[in-house]
């Protein structure tokens, strides 16, 4: 209750009859009377004062109710207002949402982006938009039909736009499923009630097959003599307002080709088929951001050939050598020629003609050539060299639009119908010191041959054919005088070969004729001896070499190292060296043992070179010599001690975190001391006066662990371990020279 004055009321929808508010009356006024929106259901009682609603409000109908109330006296007169009174209705949700179709239809393409929206579904609530009550909510209730786990489409739950899932980019195929519904539902109160309101609709999508795929093979003709850029192509995107793009595959000086922002493809100038037959590169789509659209398409293109080459001759000049007794029709050469246009193509079929011949022949022409293969033949007979013993050709290459001329000349060879005659049947025999030199002569001989000379006919190849293993000799021929010189080609020895009974053949390199055979007029013979020569010891190995300990003990067997005489004397040895020092440390006994003599320490040498000197028992002037590699490995053999360039006196000022750095060595190869181990002695009460603290693998600081300590010389014993193998370890009594001093520098 109150006095009548301006009010604002808040009203939810719905509801029933209600009493908002009561007046009360003032004197002179008996009564209240009210007008304006009252929808018929709202009013005052006059006599009470109360405002009230018979009757439900609806939102959806009106927001918002304005009346005027005023109070009036027993004669009906105004006695105070008209006030403004004002009833605000509340929404309450009672409307579901309802979709702007019945049913939907949308075509999506196969290989389109995720994501990407290519329809959407709409709904509208009736309740108030700017509370939850409208505020909706979309998800896809079924799937049908769902071959996958996974959904091929999804619904932005908010703006009610379908794309395709990352599954559906991949596997929508019109040949497999181009029809799919989804059963769409949406729901008020941003679906996160369960009683929130409910609807659903059907959506028919069909599936089309992708625009975006490469086109087939584009052939280009080459040369072409249109003005470029020349259209080829065309491909297109699945969406629009995509931006194209050409990247290559090959890397090319230049890509002759580009793509307009329609997806048009273009070759921008003539192009080359023997400079480059193929070219493969790469088409993209982007959107705005810069972001790939499509999978990248690969392009294929082929140059189609055109006749633009002319036949060239593989020579300038075709020589052909022909023999006097070929007979007609027989093959005697070929004349090469190519075409740079494609291959296996009408553009690079050649045809051969012969359009003249020098000098001509009075009957007809000698020769004739094959009009596809080029191969020459012998027309009708065959040729004498008496009438020419040269032919010059001309040979007329053509293909469809070019010609060329290839020059041939043709050669009439004498033909083989003579074979090598030695002039003596028997050389008898040479003697040879088996210590000759290899390579040296030892016999020139000659054979002769009737056919014409500087011809494969007249050449002749002097062979050993019997007599000559491990091919000891050789013979070169002289192609100018014909000549043969026997020659060593593997050195003599008396002792396993000290006679060759060589049996030579002459031949010619080209084939005799038929009926002709070599006989033997063209074979001769030859003795060779082979004199002794006295040679010096031979050791069976041409070098030695051994590892030992160290401390290998004295008179123990190093190496046998075995000589023998080619000669079957007998030998001894006549020196044993090893640096400079015969004898000291190695001896050469029977049989050729090295024995070790003297243990003595690495450090001296690790490795010795022995020489070992053998001679002929019978003859010192005949000796020989080899080399004993004597490898020495190292033992741990040598204590650990400290080093020596390090002071065995250390002063401390004793004023508190004093230390000296100490090192230990020993004289073993570097793999035995490469660390060490420092500890303190348990005697002289060391560990309760000093501290041992490791700084590296050779190193370690040694302090004092207190002050007191009187002013005199202490020994310090120190365990040093080379931790080799086997481990050695040595006690060593180290001299610190205690002072106490006002400053370090006055205890020295």
């Amino acid at each position: 209750t109150g006095p009548l004055k301006d009010m604002d009321f808040s009203v939810q929808e719905g509801g029933g009859p209600r009493i908002l508010h009561q007046f009360k009356l003032e004197p002179p006024a008996v009564s209240f009377r009210a007008s304006g929106e009252k929808a018929g259901i709202i009013d005052i009682e006059p006599r009470t004062g109360i405002l009230y609603i018979n009757g439900s409000l609806d939102w959806e109908t009106k927001q918002v109710h304005k009346l005027e109330v005023e109070s009036l006296d027993e004669s009906g007169k105004r006695v105070k207002g008209p006030f403004a009174v004002t009833i605000y209705v509340e929404d309450i949700n009672d409307n579901p949402p309802e979709f702007n179709q019945t049913k939907y239809y949308g075509v999506v393409r196969q290989n389109s982006r995720p994501g990407k929206p290519f329809m959407y579904v709409h709904a509208t609530d009736r309740d108030d938009p700017a509370t939850p009550h409208a505020q909706l909510s979309y998800s896809i209730l079924h799937h049908f039909p769902n071959p996958y786990e996974e959904m091929l489409f999804q619904i932005d739950n908010a703006t009610g736009a379908i794309s395709p899932s990352r599954k559906g980019s991949y596997y929508l195929d019109p040949q497999k499923q181009d029809t799919f519904i989804l059963v769409v539902s949406v729901k008020d109160m941003a679906g996160t009630t369960t009683n929130a309101f409910t609807n659903s609709v059907d959506v028919i999508i069909t599936v089309k097959e992708s625009l975006w795929k490469a086109p087939p093979i584009i052939h280009v003709k080459e040369n072409s003599t249109q003005v470029h850029p020349v259209n080829i192509s065309k491909v297109q995107s699945n969406e629009p307002g995509v931006i194209y793009g050409i990247f290559e595959k090959e890397k090319l000086p230049r890509l002759p080709f580009s793509i307009s922002e329609n997806g048009d493809i273009y070759v921008t100038e003539p192009l080359d088929r023997e400079e480059k037959d193929t070219y493969t590169f790469f088409v993209v789509s982007k959107d705005n951001t810069g972001e790939l659209v499509d999978k990248p398409l690969q392009i294929h293109i082929v140059v189609e050939d055109i006749n633009d080459n002319p036949p060239v001759c593989h020579q300038d000049l075709t020589i052909i050598e022909v023999q006097e007794n070929e007979k007609g029709g027989s093959n005697i050469g070929t004349v090469f020629a190519t075409d740079m246009d494609k291959k296996d193509t009408l553009n690079s079929r050649l045809h051969f003609q012969i359009q003249s011949q020098e000098p001509e022949f009075p009957l007809n022409n000698l020769f004739y050539i094959q009009q596809d293969t080029g191969t020459l033949q012998l027309a009708g007979r065959s040729l004498s060299k008496r009438d020419s013993a040269k032919y010059f050709l001309k040979v007329l290459v053509t293909d469809s639009k070019f010609e060329t001329i290839c020059n041939v000349e043709v050669h009439v060879i004498d033909i083989n119908d003579q074979i090598p005659i030695f002039k003596n049947s028997d050389y008898g025999s040479v003697t040879v010191a088996e210590d000759i030199a290899i390579g040296s002569v030892i016999l020139e001989i000659e054979a002769t041959d009737g056919d014409e000379p500087a011809t494969g006919s007249s050449l002749i190849i002097y062979q050993v054919k019997e007599g000559n293993p491990n091919n000891t000799f050789i013979i070169e021929t002289d192609s100018e005088t014909n000549r043969g010189f026997i020659r060593i080609n593997k050195a003599l020895d008396f002792e396993t070969m000290p006679e060759y009974n060589l049996v030579i053949n002459a031949t010619n390199p080209e084939p005799l004729v038929k009926d002709v055979q070599y006989n033997s007029s063209s074979l001769t013979v030859l003795k060779v001896f082979v004199t002794n020569v006295d040679e010096p010891p031979v050791f069976r190995k041409p070098f030695y070499k051994t590892e030992v300990s160290e401390d290998i003990p004295v008179n123990t067997l190093v190496m046998a190292v075995e000589a023998y005489d080619p000669e079957g004397d007998s030998v001894r040895v006549s020196k044993i060296f090893l640096k400079d020092m015969q004898g000291k440390y190695a001896q050469y006994l029977a049989y050729g043992k090295i024995l070790f003599l003297q243990k003595y320490c690495l450090l001296v040498e690790e490795i010795y070179s022995v020489e070992v000197v053998v001679s002929e028992l019978n003859n010192a002037a005949q000796k020989s010599k080899v080399f004993l590699s004597l490898h020495l490995d190292d033992v741990n053999d040598n204590y650990p001690q400290i080093a020596t360039d390090y002071p065995t006196f250390f002063c401390f000022p004793v004023s508190g975190g004093e230390r000296t750095l100490i090192q230990a060595t020993d004289a073993d190869e570097q793999l035995f001391y490469s660390r060490f181990t420092f500890s303190l002695a348990d005697e002289m009460n060391a560990k309760n006066n000093w501290e041992v603290s490791k700084f590296n693998a050779t190193h370690a600081y040694l302090s004092p662990k207190h002050a007191n300590f009187e002013e005199k010389v202490y020994d310090v014993p120190i365990i040093l371990n080379d931790n080799g193998k086997p481990p050695l370890e040595n006690k060593v009594n180290l001299k610190v020279s205690i002072c106490k001093c006002s400053s370090e520098n006055s205890c020295f």
